[in-house]
């Protein structure tokens, strides 16, 4: 993992300049919102995210999160079939503001076109260089 002005950037996701991020589980995915996302919204208090046999698409709003400064569209980093939703952000959303790559994660998905959309996102490499823009903007 490496911080870039104090955001955590870990290795071995792929992520979206919407703020999300990607993890390769076998034939599924974990997907999540980035640290940087959770520091700009601050006390996340309310996650609405989508039921399991829901069908979300890459650069499209899947759900919303709702803080005390905010309420932002969740947008997917990946199109697929949602196989299971994180109750416990649900219940707890301020969960992602303690571990948004841990316990905060939003969804596991059955990806419908992995290879390709993976393509579309960012790796750890660029993410990094990605952060560092970001903070300077």
């Amino acid at each position: 993992m490496v911080k870039v002005d104090g955001y955590e950037v870990p290795e071995g996701l792929y992520y979206s300049k919407d703020y999300g991020w990607v993890k390769i589980e076998g034939d599924k995915v974990r997907v999540g919102i980035t640290d940087y996302a959770q520091k700009q919204l601050r006390e996340i208090v309310y996650a609405e995210l989508p039921s399991p046999g829901s069908t979300i698409r890459q650069n499209e709003t899947y759900g919303t999160l709702e803080s005390v400064k905010a309420v932002s569209d969740l947008i997917a980093p990946i199109s697929g079939t949602v196989e299971e939703v994180n109750e416990e952000v649900q219940s707890n959303p301020e969960v992602l503001n303690e571990d948004p790559y841990g316990r905060g994660w939003l969804l596991v998905v059955k990806p419908a076109n992995l290879n390709a959309e993976l393509a579309k996102l960012m790796d750890f490499n660029k993410a990094v260089e990605w952060h560092k823009i970001l903070i300077k903007a």
